[in-house]
């Protein structure tokens, strides 16, 4: 997993903690903004790990079609 993608992991994570802690403290407003982060981080998290998918499958696959000669 990319360092970038365990970033956003954490930062979702901890997102989602903070929105629970805000909803049961009783502040809607700042609970609505947490989940917003949380949306936004874990979108975040699934791009990083599919650009560094796809980074990989386009190196695996210039190193096994070059042509020698």
């Amino acid at each position: 997993m990319p360092r970038l993608a365990l970033y956003a992991l954490v930062v979702c994570v901890l997102a989602v903690a903070a929105a629970v802690v805000s909803f049961v403290q009783g502040s809607v407003l700042i609970g609505v903004v947490w989940v917003l982060l949380s949306g936004l981080s874990s979108n975040m998290c699934w791009y990083y790990v599919k650009r560094g998918r796809d980074a990989r499958r386009a190196a695996s696959a210039s190193t096994s079609t070059s042509v020698t000669g």
